[in-house]
């Protein structure tokens, strides 16, 4: 019987051992998963929500329970962390957390799906009590415990990425004190500038407190060995609970020790099929990978669960002996403070001068619904267009309720590749109640039209 060993029981770990198990039975094909961590098949995008409040239950994250995989004959093997990968021998070395013991097990195939890790620079205080990263649900379960004891109510977050603007909104529902430290010129360094400051003026109007520019130094730390403040270069902010929102790192020291190829990001390389570059047995998906940009023809590093999903999926087909690929990314994301909805697909300006592109920007108001009708809430459009041909390179959108998802449009039109008098032209969806005549997409469009048209 063949062997397909998992390394990694969250979105594309568990995604590829199920779509394995559907094509090729438990007769023909012994699947084992190890998970270092206490659950599986969990929403990690949830956790910012569960901590907030929105989500009253840590189970609803949960899509798939332990029990409810072992029921579908797959061997999963929970607070195992696989230690070594020996490609030569087909094998990986695995520790029992709980009892410490180490053995090997030999595979005919391997996937590897470890996800990624918070980044922790090595500042003092950096791993006092009360300081959290945000990655798991054992993390979210160690914040909200954390929150429910401390006395309190001063909370300062280290990174205004997505994790860190939402994390700050969840604690702002729960009744703290917010104080953002953001290294940057403005929040969403996924967003241009002039975008991101759209963001960061909303955040104040919400109560944050959003400190621009600020290199944190320290984590200052109480008698009880407790964060009590964070530290920058300029000033030092009091906190009761420390969460850092700095970003993550691809978690492939595993692969690195191993041999496998790392891309630019520290990310795996593998092909369409998701096949690891090089190694016929050996499959990457998720966190830990690096991607095709369609939109740059470069690689690049996007970790989200969107596309762990499909690369998992794209894996156990491959496995099960069928021929599905994952193409690529434009690099759509979207997320929400309270109630400003920011979203962004495609190359931002630096990305496009990064390849080399010309280029034109345009940015436009207009509402969500039609004007007249009530509740019509204000947004902006940015797009960015190719200078010689019109092609569609990105767009970001910063509004109200019914503006993110509008990027949607935007994705498919940069995954078909369309220029931008394309998008204009659309045959769109129109009623009072859910959009103007020209849609706002379709007005930044034709805005970029006329500016494609006035360039040399």
């Amino acid at each position: 019987m063949e062997r397909l060993v998992v390394i990694g029981a969250d979105a594309a770990g568990m995604s590829a051992a199920s779509q394995a198990r559907r094509q090729r039975a438990a007769s023909e094909l012994e699947i084992v998963v190890f998970e270092r961590g206490g659950f599986t098949s969990y929403s990690a995008c949830g956790i910012p929500y569960w901590v907030g409040g929105d989500v009253r239950e840590r189970d609803a994250l949960i899509a798939r329970t332990p029990e409810e995989h072992r029921a579908r004959d797959i061997d999963l093997r929970m607070r195992t962390e696989v230690i070594e990968i020996d490609v030569p021998g087909n094998r990986v070395r695995s520790r029992n957390l709980d009892t410490g013991v180490e053995s090997w097990t030999g595979y005919g195939k391997l996937v590897i799906a470890t996800g990624a890790e918070p980044i922790r620079p090595p500042l003092p205080g950096i791993d006092a009590p009360g300081v959290h990263g945000v990655q798991t649900l054992d993390d979210g379960q160690a914040l909200i415990d954390s929150l429910e004891q401390t006395t309190g109510r001063r909370a300062v977050v280290v990174g205004a990425g997505y994790i860190g603007v939402e994390m700050a909104e969840a604690l702002i529902n729960r009744g703290f004190r917010v104080t953002l430290v953001n290294r940057g010129a403005q929040p969403m360094s996924t967003l241009d500038p002039d975008m991101g400051a759209l963001v960061g003026k909303a955040m104040r109007g919400l109560g944050i407190e959003l400190i621009d520019d600020a290199e944190v130094t320290e984590i200052r730390t109480g008698p009880d060995g407790r964060a009590a403040a964070v530290v920058t270069e300029d000033a030092e902010y009091p906190a009761d609970v420390v969460v850092l929102g700095i970003g993550v790192t691809p978690a492939t020291r595993l692969a690195r020790a191993a041999g496998l190829p790392l891309g630019e990001f520290g990310g795996l390389l593998t092909d369409p099929g998701m096949r690891v570059l090089g190694h016929e047995n050996i499959w990457a998906g998720g966190d830990c990978v690096e991607v095709l940009d369609l939109v740059s023809g470069r690689r690049r590093y996007v970790p989200l669960g969107t596309h762990a999903n499909k690369q998992g999926q794209v894996i156990g087909s491959r496995v099960g002996g069928g021929h599905a690929s994952f193409p690529g990314v434009v690099g759509t994301a979207i997320s929400k403070v309270c109630d400003l909805e920011v979203a962004r697909t495609g190359l931002r300006e630096r990305d496009a001068h990064a390849v080399g592109l010309r280029f034109v920007t345009v940015t436009i108001e207009s509402t969500s619904r039609a004007g007249y009708y009530p509740d019509a809430a204000p947004m902006t459009v940015k797009m960015l267009a190719e200078c010689e041909t019109g092609r569609l390179l990105g767009v970001q959108i910063v509004g109200r309720e019914g503006a993110a998802k509008r990027v949607d449009i935007a994705a498919v039109a940069l995954t078909a590749d369309f220029t931008v008098e394309q998008v204009a032209q659309l045959d769109l969806g129109y009623a009072p109640p859910f959009s103007p005549v020209w849609d706002p997409i379709q007005v930044a469009a034709r805005k970029a039209v006329i500016a494609v048209a006035g360039t040399p």
